[in-house]
């Protein structure tokens, strides 16, 4: 009878130990728990996060809902139940509809300028030799500006009567009225709105250059000779994951964040001016004293954002391959 092999008993005993854990549920990675003396000390712990989300994002949720359903008094002395008015006269409203349109038309334009002039940088970028650090620091120093502080400065180059932009418009031939003609006002919104957010694009497709292996890269330029069928092929495949999180980002920085350069730029402007969805919202709530209807809206947006990224996951992220 023959000694059995020193790797077959190895291999049945890796085998059997497998088996056991699976049966009894134990996991393959042995996980380090902590443990504390009083079962009360973790959610101490978890407890002041668990106020900021409660105090901030579902206690003013509640309170959009209840008030969507209410035409409240201005000067808060009472409140009366309208069932679902508020939301008919919102999805009847032409001009409701047509800041949709704008809201989709904005989002989606900026969204793509945004991601492809982050990525182009970013490519550009990781191939800077000399002047590396210089160059990485200018273009991601935009981002430590304050949205409001980009409206200014956004405005300030659309100015009238002393941007330069609209200097240029006149030197071509067109006549460049912002804040007063709707699309002359759409395109500042829209250049303000990409400026903005291109080095936070740039800062992580950047990072998700450099950390493509460089074998990986020597054996694409063995394949491809093409700088794009490289980039194509084997780059953007690689930096997926990348841009499927930075897509959802930037669809709610669009959504949300432009809040504060749309309010720099068609503030106390003639009322024909482009806005967003959200901005919608302030003018009607704050301004217009709407706060049933405002919150309806609210509510609204909420859904459409939500269902937005739903979809994204549910069909985009199969797309996605992770590793």
């Amino acid at each position: 009878m023959t000694d059995t092999p020193l790797s077959v008993l190895e291999a049945e005993r890796s085998l059997m130990h497998r088996l056991r854990r699976w049966w009894t549920g134990t996991p393959a990675i042995p996980v380090k728990r902590v443990q504390f003396d009083r079962p009360l000390t973790p959610w101490l712990f978890v407890l002041p996060q668990m106020a900021v989300v409660v105090i901030f994002f579902y206690w003013p949720s509640v309170q959009a809902v209840t008030s969507s359903f209410y035409i409240e008094d201005p000067f808060g002395f009472g409140a009366t139940f309208v069932g679902t008015e508020n939301y008919r006269d919102a999805l009847s409203s032409r001009e409701y509809r047509n800041t949709a349109l704008f809201t989709a038309f904005f989002c989606g334009v900026v969204t793509v300028l945004a991601l492809a002039i982050g990525l182009l940088l970013a490519v550009k970028a990781d191939k800077v030799i000399r002047g590396a650090e210089s160059y990485k620091t200018l273009l991601i120093s935009v981002y430590a500006i304050a949205p409001p502080v980009a409206g200014l400065i956004g405005m300030m180059f659309f100015d009238m009567h002393i941007g330069p932009f609209t200097r240029l418009a006149e030197w071509l031939g067109y006549d460049l009225r912002v804040g007063i003609d709707y699309w002359d006002t759409a395109i500042a919104l829209i250049t303000i709105s990409v400026w903005k957010q291109i080095p936070y694009n740039f800062i992580f497709f950047l990072s998700g250059l450099q950390s493509v292996p460089g074998a990986v890269r020597e054996a694409a330029l063995i394949d491809a000779r093409s700088g794009w069928r490289r980039f194509c092929d084997v780059t953007l495949p690689l930096l997926a994951p990348t841009a499927f999180f930075l897509l959802i980002i930037n669809i709610t920085y669009t959504m949300f964040d432009t809040f504060p350069i749309i309010d720099v730029i068609v503030k106390d402007k003639p009322a024909n001016n482009p806005m967003t969805l959200v901005y919608k919202v302030y003018l009607d709530g704050f301004k217009g004293n709407d706060i049933g209807g405002s919150s309806a809206q609210s509510v609204i947006l909420m859904v459409v954002v939500a269902a937005l990224t739903v979809l994204q996951f549910r069909f985009l992220e199969r797309r996605v391959h992770y590793g």
